[in-house]
């Protein structure tokens, strides 16, 4: 039984619901609760019901509070998937199903509305220049083919907005997952209102931002409190993204590391760190932070489950693979993000009558690797020998592990907490129920503490050879 204050810290990622149940004081994950989500679609479509994700999220608390009092907990946040695009109705019930973050068809809208500001004027106002992945991207896809639905809308939200809109009743965002629309002004710290104008979009469909650092949004309703078996009146946060939730569980932001880069390896590749300075460069999403802050960040859509797609079309175990030898795969196996190649797919080169099933896997391994580490140069940090913060479900695999310090060269960290974006959101929820500042609160707790791996040889090699596969990489290719 748990006695002292808990909060409950909240991931609502694209493949499932993680929630864990924290001590307040020390930051010990108690429990955690997991369900899994359905994501539908082909030919670039990825769509997810937003009731699932309420669904999920109720049986994860319910998972993680088995044998614990419920009383004990003081706040609740959720971190979601960034750039979902979901639409309600006036009775807050979605129209449609989600457009997920990793759905490509509105690469052509995205490429239209980067035509007519031009690409400077976009990373001037956003700090980001629009890709597929945008939610702003996504709105216009809409409007364009689904237009009776978006003239329908009473609401816009990103997931994690509907999700705490659930929780509280109160429709609020945060200025971090907000900065991923292509709406937001990181530059204001406000909705952009010619952006809005050129979207067609109304401000009164959009949540409040709330400030940054002030973290409590609402009090858990009576109908949320029934269905989660939680108190009613305990502290909502806002929550934010879950790259942001990540950097916060790290600890990373303006009272705690800034420039120091995390790698996370999950169903996308990021690379990201927080700054005080506002990233303007195209090879950046320059997103904000929860607290004030900047995190500047890259992103692929191709990373632990295109790997693992290769090694089910191998018939290997994920952990089989050898150093790729001669052979490069580009996994883009749903188009790519980082570069900006919605339509791509996967790319095998390099084979010869020598070449095994495990190097055509250790090549996938590469090939993935290699597009989340090329832009850590991009990233304001002070040199090469800063180790990498390596987090997500690729950071607990040998051949992901390894292959990171292979092909980057340095030193790595392995963080001890797993679920840093459930820990990172439980932070936001301590601070919500306290008035604490959350990054101060995960850094006590000390979820960016680890094991550090030793840097090793960088095999140059196969960066070399990976990168003349793409020579528009240009510099960044280079490494």
């Amino acid at each position: 039984m748990q006695s002292s204050p808990a909060v409950i810290g909240v991931d609502s990622s694209t493949q499932s619901t993680k929630a864990v149940l924290v001590d307040a004081a020390s930051g010990k994950v108690l429990a955690t609760g997991r369900a899994a989500h359905t994501v539908s679609g082909e030919a670039g479509a990825r769509e997810s019901d937003p009731e699932a994700w309420w669904r999920a999220l109720t049986g994860a608390v319910a998972e993680a509070l088995a044998g614990f009092d419920a009383r004990a907990v003081t706040g609740i946040a959720v971190a979601g998937q960034q750039h979902g695009l979901v639409v309600l109705d006036s009775a807050g019930r979605a129209l449609r199903p989600a457009l997920l973050w990793n759905d490509t068809r509105s690469a052509p809208q995205a490429a239209a509305l980067t035509d007519r500001l031009g690409a400077r004027d976009w990373l001037a106002r956003t700090g980001s220049v629009p890709v597929a992945s945008m939610t702003a991207t996504k709105w216009q896809w809409l409007r364009e083919n689904e237009p009776r639905t978006a003239g329908a809308a009473a609401g816009v939200r990103l997931p994690h907005d509907f999700l705490t809109e659930r929780l509280a009743g109160t429709a609020a965002t945060d200025p971090g997952d907000a900065s991923g629309t292509c709406w937001y002004g990181t530059a204001t710290r406000a909705y952009d209102p010619e952006l809005l104008d050129l979207l067609g979009l109304d401000r009164g469909l959009l949540p409040v931002v709330a400030p940054a650092g002030a973290t409590r949004v609402g009090s858990l309703t009576a109908p949320a409190a029934r269905e989660l078996g939680l108190p009613r009146g305990i502290a909502v946060a806002a929550g934010t993204g879950d790259n942001m939730a990540a950097a916060v569980g790290l600890g990373l932001g303006g009272r705690g590391l800034l420039d120091h880069p995390v790698v996370s390896l999950g169903t996308s590749g990021t690379v990201f760190a927080a700054t005080r300075a506002r990233p303007v460069t195209a090879a950046l999403a320059g997103f904000a932070a929860t607290d004030g802050t900047y995190l500047p960040l890259g992103c692929t859509l191709n990373c632990t489950l295109a790997v693992d797609k290769v090694a089910g079309l191998l018939g290997l175990d994920r952990e089989d693979a050898v150093p790729g030898g001669e052979a490069v795969l580009l996994p883009y196996l749903d188009g790519e993000r980082t570069p900006d190649l919605p339509g791509a797919s996967g790319l095998l080169t390099g084979l010869r009558h020598a070449t095994s099933r495990q190097q055509i896997l250790g090549a996938a391994y590469e090939g993935a690797v290699f597009s989340v580490l090329r832009v850590l140069d991009e990233l304001p940090h002070p040199d090469g020998d800063v180790p990498l913060r390596l987090i997500g479900g690729g950071a607990r695999g040998r051949a992901w592990v390894e292959t990171v310090r292979r092909l980057s060269g340095r030193p790595v960290v392995l963080p001890r907490t797993a679920e840093l974006v459930a820990l990172g959101a439980a932070a936001l929820a301590a601070g919500a129920a306290t008035g604490e500042d959350p990054v101060a609160v995960a850094t006590g707790w000390g979820g960016g503490a680890g094991v550090t791996l030793p840097a090793v040889a960088r095999d140059r090699a196969a960066w070399d050879r990976i990168a003349a596969v793409l020579p528009a990489f240009g510099s960044l290719g280079t490494g």
